[in-house]
């Protein structure tokens, strides 16, 4: 077995960790050790392999990640607070998707890059493409109140 096969190994488990976490770190480790299989399937050596490895990934991680980094926080909004507890979501902007309405006629509003169930005790509801705030979490249900001038 040749070294380059370790290497390909490698690069498709860091594949996976990046898809996993999101982060734009092991990307990079991977796209290193993709370079270091061919490296080592045309036969150099194998620091010339560990070589291109290290380079290619610190190279990424530093010139690259920052921009990609920026790009994704852009297009899926900010982080909650505080993962995995309604708490986070308390006093975050949302736009409502559709028209939201009481418990009988909920919508939908996206926060933080994702999709949520909404209800609204405004009468009237919510219109469509409108800045909601979010008062209350019932549940996996965010109930959401127009923002002023929104």
């Amino acid at each position: 077995m040749g070294f380059w096969l370790v290497w390909l190994v490698a690069a498709l488990i860091l594949v996976g960790a990046e898809v996993h976490t999101q982060a734009f770190y092991a990307i990079f480790l991977a796209l290193g050790a993709f370079a270091a299989t061919i490296i080592a399937a045309v036969g150099l050596p194998i620091w010339t392999s560990l070589v291109v490895f290290a380079g290619v990934a610190l190279g990424g991680t530093v010139l690259l990640r920052p921009a990609l980094k920026q790009i994704s926080d852009r297009h899926l909004g900010p982080r909650l607070a505080l993962p995995g507890s309604s708490d986070g979501l308390v006093g975050q902007r949302a736009l409502a998707l559709d028209m939201v309405g009481d418990e009988h006629h909920p919508g939908h509003a996206r926060l933080a890059g994702e999709r949520w169930l909404a209800i609204t005790d405004e009468p009237g509801g919510v219109q469509p493409e409108t800045q909601v705030m979010v008062v209350d979490v019932r549940g996996t249900t965010l109930v959401v109140m127009p923002l002023a001038g929104g």
